[in-house]
């Protein structure tokens, strides 16, 4: 498999996952590279954190979930 061209090696692990049922999803992300990038995430935090903060079903949601904590670990 050493001796296999790494175009073909990865062909081979793609063909795998595709058998398996998946396929390849692609996601861009903000460059953490920019200068802006820390205030950029600061604000879409607090724009999400006030939009949860009016949702009560996921308060309810996220404490069902915190109160079967104990249960994940044996």
């Amino acid at each position: 498999m050493a001796n296999q061209p790494i175009n073909q090696r990865v062909q081979k692990h793609r063909d795998a996952l595709r058998e398996a049922g998946l396929r390849p999803v692609q996601f861009w992300v903000m460059d953490t590279r920019r200068s802006d990038f820390a205030d950029i995430a600061r604000q879409q935090c607090l724009l999400a954190n006030q939009a949860d903060a009016g949702d009560h079903e996921l308060d309810t949601l996220l404490d069902d979930a915190l109160s079967d904590i104990d249960h994940w670990t044996a």
